[in-house]
């Protein structure tokens, strides 16, 4: 496995851990009013490592098509 893909699944596992969290925090604290705020947070820690894994793999693609190797 390539290095980049570690380092990802590592990058996702705390991404989650930390997101997930949030949310909790935000669950555990908040007012039932102001417990529509979670949204954002778990949005985000769902659409960050998939993001994260797109520009990784797009940055070995143009390293590759440039003629370098890993």
């Amino acid at each position: 496995m390539a290095l980049w893909k570690k380092l990802w699944l590592l990058f996702t596992v705390l991404w989650v851990f930390v997101g997930l969290l949030h949310v909790a925090t935000i669950l555990a604290l908040a007012d039932p009013v102001e417990r529509g705020k979670v949204w954002l947070p778990v949005a985000i820690t769902i659409s960050g490592p998939p993001i994260a894994y797109l520009l990784a793999w797009f940055a070995v693609w143009l390293r590759k098509r440039g003629g370098q190797e890993d």
